[in-house]
């Protein structure tokens, strides 16, 4: 049951979080955006704990290419497919088809620098065996 809650939350974070950087950004975002930010957050927690013993450059690359990767799935489907317009990356330099461009892959490679800190600190305190013990 624990693990169901760690993802839950996990997902939760990256759906808000990855929203309101949008909405910082953009000053919109768009509810697939919500989800897909969720579902990285969860893919990049799991790969940041499997790989705590690797360098965080190497963690942060990799996690980098895990979101261009769920962008461009994700782009062709929203974007392409049903032509809901999400965003278009077509005036970026190396674009590829629109979705994804090096320059929003360097940013993600950026996000993920404090989320190396913040999985940490989720499973020392809030997710470890003494935090669930003393919620019950």
């Amino acid at each position: 049951m624990l693990k169901w809650k760690q993802y839950a939350s996990i997902f939760g974070i990256g759906a808000v979080g990855y929203s309101l950087i949008e909405i910082a950004c953009r000053g919109h975002t768009h509810w697939t955006m919500t989800l897909t930010g969720g579902g990285c957050a969860v893919a990049l927690y799991k790969m940041h704990r499997r790989m705590r013993n690797r360098h965080v450059l190497y963690r942060c690359g990799l996690g980098a290419l895990i979101i261009t990767a769920a962008e461009l799935g994700v782009g062709l489907v929203v974007n392409r497919l049903m032509k809901w317009n999400v965003w278009d990356y077509s005036d970026r330099f190396m674009n590829v088809l629109g979705q994804i461009c090096p320059r929003f892959t360097g940013y993600w490679f950026l996000l993920n620098i404090p989320l190396v800190p913040l999985f940490s600190w989720l499973d020392k305190s809030v997710f470890s065996e003494k935090a669930a013990q003393n919620s019950i």
